[in-house]
């Protein structure tokens, strides 16, 4: 297997898990991965958020570590990558507004490259309008945007996971193992123990 280049886009208060277990695993695996969050260059840190199930009507939210980025943005080509991870939390939310983001986003659905998102990743994804036809999963709250952007939103388990063409999707960090699972499967990874 070659070693594949993975760009990771986060932000401020993306979901940690969903930036750190991405990050730590696809290295593991041999890969290159660059983590990057526009406005913001190699060395910077964004502060990401710990979001948990206890029981309310939504996740809550605590402080979650600085994430150290290790590429700038501005630098960033769809051409020099292998696959688009999109962190969920809070980040994509804004990150959605950034017409260099979508105009990414966009770059790599055209490139016919695996995207995987997870959680709220799927607003990126719908303000992009790249998912129209596709059955994408997403944190439950982001199901209209899904449907409103013309995918059939994928009601799994919260530890599932599904993929439909170049798309990875999965509803929250519970879904690692599945989610990773299947990149990495995309992707053509063997894993030899």
């Amino acid at each position: 297997m070659a070693a594949k280049k993975i760009l990771l886009l986060t932000g401020d208060f993306a979901e940690d898990y969903e930036t750190m277990v991405p990050f730590q695993a696809l290295l593991m695996v041999g890969h290159t991965v660059h983590a990057v969050c526009p406005g913001k260059k190699s060395g910077d840190k964004v502060k990401t958020a710990i979001h948990d199930f206890e029981g309310d009507q939504t996740y809550t939210e605590k402080p979650g570590h600085q994430f150290a980025l290790n590429a700038d943005f501005d630098q960033v080509s769809v051409n020099a990558y292998d696959a688009l991870v999109v962190a969920g939390g809070r980040a994509p939310e804004y990150l959605r507004l950034n017409g260099k983001v979508i105009e990414l986003v966009q770059g790599f659905a055209q490139a016919g490259k695996p995207i995987a998102a997870i959680c709220h990743g799927a607003q990126l994804l719908a303000a992009a309008d790249v998912i129209r036809g596709k059955k994408i999963s997403a944190y439950p709250a982001c199901a209209p945007e899904v449907k409103m952007a013309g995918a059939d939103y994928a009601d799994i388990a919260i530890d599932g996971a599904i993929t439909d063409g170049q798309f990875v999707t999965a509803p929250a960090w519970p879904a690692h193992p599945q989610w990773l699972a299947q990149l990495l499967q995309k992707l053509g990874t063997e894993i030899k123990l």
